[in-house]
């Protein structure tokens, strides 16, 4: 079924109906516009175009219709051009000519954005949960892990000794920055679109603030050409899911590295490994390696629709079509993905002793004598050179630092007195380290802690938008 045709003299060919036919993915959206619709039919007959006893059939209809929608009663058929046309056709079956009547006052176009503004605040808020359980996960396993010193790195070469809860606590940060901007997503684009018709309003729906009220938006947007034309809530979307895919895919990096043979920092739980079709011996990271290759997917889609809304002119061009397929992978992705994650940070066991091993390796504590000569009024350009000065002489004499003596720190500079060697331990390095971002164990957990509370809240302010939206998402 199409919603037009009186002015064609021919019907559209096969390959033109085959090019056309957006259904077959679009469908997913037939909940959101069933509950679009009915707002519609209120205006319909508030504004006199359905009369009360017309309208309730039709109210009973569009009922009916989502629960078989819901049931998989009923479904789209070959015919159907897309989730409208196909609603509209379940609609006449039951109520005949009247079933039609739903179209009056508002277009494709602005029904399809509508929908689509709700399906995406439904499905970030369910990624925004699924984040939340990751970053809770995290940070469990960051405060088991507080005690222990590891090496830090830059380059993927030794840097300076950290705990090694603060190294997996860096991922609950990123996380809950990924959930603030789901939320800031949410209050920026809850704007109805509803009432723009094709692109210049409509004289059935005079009060477009009314069906934004009913279907959870803050309020109506302020241009109709604006509101069926422009797609960047769409593209800021796959921007943030591109960057929980990115954010996903370090994650997923350090767990093969930490879980390889030549790091043995961590476990991974059989339940989230796979094994070798030949090697009877391999244990395969392929959670973690799988979540770097779909991060590649999600700036795919990100880039696949900027390159659609490029250049494009006036008002809605069909175009547009093509804006949900990446949204749809994207967030379908990323609920596959992101328990999967959760699952194996929750499972990892990680190998303290391992990870301590290395934690004085490479002379990462030469930043130490640099600071503490810095702190006596030693330039820190001179500081620097004499650090660098020991570390060439203990890799002269294959010592540690710590293994100068009082008299070889001196003789490298007068202000290195041997109250230096108190910082030339891991735990030393690690403890002096209180500041709000540090790494001493104090400071590490103040900022879980920290982190718990902002995570804590962040079911309570999904509850609480779901509530806005009056039940209107999640169908």
């Amino acid at each position: 079924m199409t919603l037009w045709g009186g002015r064609f003299n021919k019907s559209p060919s096969q390959s033109m109906r085959d090019l056309s036919r957006s259904v077959h993915f679009d469908w997913r959206l037939a909940p959101y516009e069933i509950e679009v619709n009915l707002v519609h039919l209120n205006n319909l007959i508030k504004q006199k175009i359905i009369s009360k006893s017309d309208g309730e059939i039709l109210q009973k209809g569009l009922l009916d219709l989502a629960g078989e929608i819901g049931s998989g009663k009923f479904t789209y058929n070959n015919d159907d051009e897309d989730v409208h046309s196909a609603i509209e056709r379940g609609l006449v079956e039951k109520c005949g000519v009247l079933g039609g009547s739903i179209r009056a006052g508002r277009s494709r176009n602005d029904l399809v954005i509508t929908d689509f503004k709700l399906y995406l605040a439904d499905h970030l808020l369910e990624i925004a949960s699924e984040i939340a359980s990751l970053a809770k996960s995290f940070n469990t396993q960051s405060l088991n892990q507080i005690d222990v010193i590891a090496p830090g790195f830059t380059h993927t070469q030794h840097a300076q000794p950290i705990t090694f809860g603060q190294e997996l606590s860096k991922h609950s940060h990123a996380l809950v920055r990924d959930i603030d901007r789901i939320f800031d997503w949410i209050d920026r684009n809850n704007y109805s679109p509803f009432g723009a018709g094709a692109l210049a309003g409509s004289s059935i729906q005079p009060e477009p603030e009314i069906s934004a009220s009913k279907l959870g938006f803050n309020g109506v947007m302020e241009n109709s050409i604006d509101a069926v034309s422009d797609r960047d809530f769409a593209a800021e979307a796959l921007f943030i899911m591109a960057m929980i895919g990115i954010h996903l895919s370090k994650i997923g990096e350090e767990f093969v590295l930490w879980s390889s043979t030549e790091f043995d920092w961590v476990e991974i739980d059989d339940a989230y490994a796979t094994g070798s079709s030949i090697m009877p011996q391999k244990k395969n990271a392929d959670v973690a390696e799988l979540a770097r290759g779909k991060s590649g997917r999600f700036i795919g889609n990100l880039t696949a629709l900027l390159v659609v809304l490029k250049a494009m002119p006036f008002a809605y061009n069909r175009d547009l079509q093509e804006d949900k397929e990446p949204i749809f992978d994207s967030v379908d992705q990323l609920l596959v993905l992101l328990p999967a994650i959760t699952g194996m940070v929750e499972t990892a066991k990680f190998k303290q002793a391992n990870i301590s091993k290395g934690a004085a390796a490479g002379y990462s504590l030469a930043t130490e004598i640099a600071d503490f000569l810095s702190k006596t009024g030693v330039p820190f350009s001179v500081a620097h050179e004499v650090a660098g000065e020991c570390v060439k002489f203990c890799e002269e004499n294959k010592i540690d630092l710590a293994q100068m003596s009082d008299q070889q720190l001196v003789a490298m500079h007068p202000n290195l007195t041997p109250a230096v060697k108190k910082f030339l331990t891991v735990t030393g390095a690690v403890s002096s380290r209180t500041s709000a971002m540090g790494t001493s164990k104090d400071s590490v957990l103040a900022a879980i802690n920290k982190l718990n509370q902002d995570i804590s809240g962040v079911d309570k302010a999904i509850t609480s938008l779901r509530k806005q939206f009056s039940g209107m998402i999640n169908p």
